[in-house]
């Protein structure tokens, strides 16, 4: 390992169910990237129980930082890392706490620069170990909390042009996973009936009129409907169909306000990154798009598109190179977003 001309950076990310510590070179490669799930924790509630979590957190940190360092050879931390970063938001406030702490205290034992990392940075700088960036780009982040249309005009520059209006599509996904009696999260076994069924129920996609904001809530309460209704009256259906035709309007939703996005913007690249930016019926759908309008595709990884930390490490080396460190006073910020154009 080169120290002199490779800038290594310990990231940690701990902003919702998900404990996890990275070490990243350069922002585009990956010397280990260690995470502690509890989603079996979770399953019985249906969902992220914010106190269960930040107990998790406490107990798995120290662990995934040792494995994390370990994996990466790094054993003088202070003569091979360059920085250290954490997310700071959005996220759960208990969570969130855990990942700053611990990240503030390494940097400060260590005499480390410290770096505070936007959660959806992360999920959109997760295409940087795919191909570095080619700006201006439109970014298409997709998670469980949110959905957003981002542009980027130049490097480690983030302005939000549409967002959801209420559910994200990840917690539509989840919602109607409960209304389906699928376990959390969803996503992933919506996917799998939807490739058994046929989407031939018309659900509703919704339009904002001419802006590039979403909307799921009335996806999911049709969802709801048809399938209260059929249950009332003793009627059977495909749920496969019923997932197939939800995913289908989904995709459509965010690929019809993505087209109007590029129409108006002219990007030079898209990215595509978040939790549901693993579903394949989105991503096909979006290199697709890429084909259509000639325009060059960049998707985070699969294996990336969950919480982790080495997409933090990711966007932490956009702020180490322009030297944006954060005091080690800094608090979390759980409603933290980009600005609006």
């Amino acid at each position: 390992m080169n120290e002199k001309t490779d800038d290594i950076i310990l990231a940690f990310e701990s902003s919702a169910d998900e404990t996890s510590a990275a070490v990243v070179k350069n922002g585009n490669t990956i010397l280990s990237n260690v995470v502690a799930t509890q989603i079996a924790s979770h399953q019985r509630f249906g969902g992220i129980v914010p106190e269960v979590a930040s107990r998790h957190h406490l107990e798995w940190i120290n662990r995934v930082t040792e494995e994390a360092l370990t994996k990466a050879g790094i054993n003088d931390p202070e003569r091979q890392l360059s920085a250290v970063a954490a997310t700071y938001g959005p996220g759960l406030v208990g969570s969130l706490l855990v990942g700053l702490m611990a990240g503030k205290t390494f940097a400060m034992v260590h005499h480390l620069p410290f770096i505070a990392v936007n959660h959806l940075a992360g999920h959109i700088s997760a295409a940087n170990f795919v191909k570095a960036t080619v700006y201006p780009a439109l970014a298409i982040m997709v998670s469980g909390g949110h959905t957003e249309l981002l542009w980027m005009e130049k490097e480690n520059t983030f302005q939000i042009i549409g967002t959801t209006l209420d559910d994200a599509a990840g917690e539509a996904f989840d919602k109607v996973g409960r209304i389906l009696g699928l376990k959390y999260p969803a996503g992933k076994e919506i996917q799998e009936m939807a490739g058994h069924g046929k989407a031939v129920i018309k659900f509703p996609i919704a339009h904002t009129e001419d802006d590039f904001d979403f909307s799921f809530s009335g996806l999911k309460s049709s969802v709801l409907n048809y399938v209260h209704h059929h249950e009332q009256v003793s009627e059977e259906f495909n749920r496969n169909d019923v997932a197939a035709s939800f995913q289908k309007a989904v995709v459509e939703a965010i690929t019809e306000k993505s087209r109007l996005a590029i129409e108006k913007f002219q990007p030079k690249q898209l990215l595509l990154g978040g939790g549901v930016a693993a579903n394949l019926a989105l991503r096909t759908a979006f290199e697709n798009l890429s084909k259509e309008y000639k325009i060059e595709l960049t998707e985070a990884p699969i294996k990336l598109s969950g919480d982790n930390a080495a997409m933090i490490g990711a966007a932490a080396y956009l702020n180490y190179k322009q030297r944006l460190f954060a005091p080690l006073d800094l608090n979390v910020d759980p409603s933290l977003n980009f600005a609006r154009m």
